[in-house]
């Protein structure tokens, strides 16, 4: 079964997935969503931390590795 952009699954083809829709509309299954904010806050959090744990050494290889990637053809 093909997943969405989420990592829900759906049906596969068109009919299967009109019925998917029927039936959440009709409240018969519910639409399941993913904690996206909880997601994120934890990855901010990790970012800072990373941060202050780096030195400014390390911080400039990093940003220069990665303005080596962004403007490579």
């Amino acid at each position: 079964m093909p997943k969405g952009p989420q990592g829900q699954r759906r049906p596969a083809d068109a009919i299967g997935n009109a019925v998917h829709i029927a039936r959440i509309a009709t409240g018969e299954i519910e639409e399941t969503t993913l904690k996206q904010p909880a997601k994120r806050k934890s990855g901010l959090a990790g970012a800072k931390a990373r941060a202050e744990k780096l030195t400014t050494i390390e911080k400039r290889s990093i940003a220069f590795s990665a303005a080596q990637k962004r403007w490579e053809e």
